[in-house]
């Protein structure tokens, strides 16, 4: 008897693991293996580029590229971000500015041979999404990214890094100093961004320029989306595991409402029962998938 329990068991066992070596394993889900350095704008202070400057170490040859595509004036802007990085031990160091048919060229993507941190001036978001997006060379960005890249950037060069991007624009006509006076469905102008971040909007010059109504909307409108309002001459490093580190001088703001209850009213106004509001300062780290403050300055 106990001869064909054993000869039991071990069958069955035979089977389970012939059913397991069969079956098809689960895919590993890998992010990004680079990180992001997103500035809100305003002054950048040494220790701040510096850290940046350090972000870059480790991967490619020491490379670092910049695009100026946003800025109204590139030809000055170009050359004192050189000058910037050189001053911090950046020795090979150039900016572009592109139209978007030199970017869609294929050969473009050697900009970026060797290249350790990729830089994007401010200015106006648009337009640098305008030359760079869906191009042989935002593609070859996005791969580099996932490969251990440093993406980093200022203002506008801070809203190109969602992949749905804030304009600045409002579809009201509101007079000057009325701008984004409504938290209203419909209303706030988003195009895509370059990608880099899918779980957030980010928002700049944000507590200065009190920005809020924009992102409590378009996170209403998009509740699977944090908002991430980054204040002047501060930033949000975003790691590998995305959880950021606030650094600087002032405030991160993030809006979560995927928990809340929206509330579409009737003429386009929109309510939020529920919203989460995190008010962070230079040393937290947040953790953009949970949603939770996981340590930090206080």
């Amino acid at each position: 008897m106990k001869k064909l329990v054993t000869l039991v068991i071990m069958f069955v066992l035979t089977l389970t693991l012939a059913a397991t070596a069969c079956s098809p394993k689960s895919p590993v889900v890998l992010g990004p293996k680079g990180h992001l350095f997103i500035v809100g704008g305003g002054d950048r202070d040494e220790p701040l580029m510096r850290r940046y400057v350090e972000l870059a170490k480790g991967y490619g040859t020491g490379k670092f590229v910049i695009f100026t595509m946003a800025s109204s004036v590139p030809l000055e802007v170009g050359p004192e971000l050189v000058a910037e990085f050189k001053k911090y031990g950046v020795s090979d160091v150039a900016y572009y500015q592109l139209t978007r048919e030199e970017a869609m060229k294929p050969e473009s993507v050697r900009i970026l041979d060797g290249v350790s941190a990729v830089w994007f001036s401010g200015g106006d978001q648009a337009k640098q999404t305008a030359a760079l997006l869906d191009t042989p060379l935002h593609a070859r960005m996005l791969e580099l990214y996932a490969e251990g890249c440093l993406m980093g950037g200022t203002s506008a060069g801070a809203a190109v890094m969602s992949e749905v991007m804030i304009t600045g624009d409002e579809k009201r006509k509101p007079e000057e100093g009325h701008e984004f006076e409504t938290i209203e469905a419909g209303n706030v102008i988003t195009t895509p961004g370059l990608g880099f971040l899918k779980e957030c909007i980010v928002d700049q010059h944000f507590v200065t320029r009190k920005r809020h109504n924009r992102l409590i909307s378009l996170v209403l409108e998009k509740p699977r989306l944090l908002g991430v309002g980054i204040d002047e001459s501060t930033a949000i490093i975003v790691r590998p595991d995305l959880v950021f580190e606030v650094v600087g001088e002032k405030q991160v703001v993030v809006y979560d409402a995927r928990r809340a209850k929206v509330i579409n009213g009737p003429s386009g106004p929109l309510g939020g029962h529920g919203l989460a509001l995190h008010v962070l300062v230079p040393g937290d780290l947040f953790d953009l998938r949970k949603g939770v403050v996981k340590g930090g300055a206080r």
